[in-house]
């Protein structure tokens, strides 16, 4: 049976955290900018965990 590959949109949307935690970019920060207070736009750029109903399917794709 072959490898079960990564994919590779994931492995550029993800990491994983020493404890083993998944953690993803916010949305909303790649246009119409000027719209948004300096607030909301700081803390787009923060990372965020995945949601745990989401966890197994991104595990998934990372083949973890």
């Amino acid at each position: 049976m072959p490898k079960m590959k990564t994919v590779s949109s994931a492995k550029k949307r993800f990491r994983v955290t020493g404890t083993g935690k998944l953690k993803r970019k916010k949305a909303y920060h790649s246009h119409i900018l000027t719209k948004k207070s300096k607030k909301r736009k700081r803390n787009l750029t923060k990372w965020d965990d995945v949601h745990s109903s989401d966890l197994s399917n991104v595990k998934l794709m990372l083949c973890r």
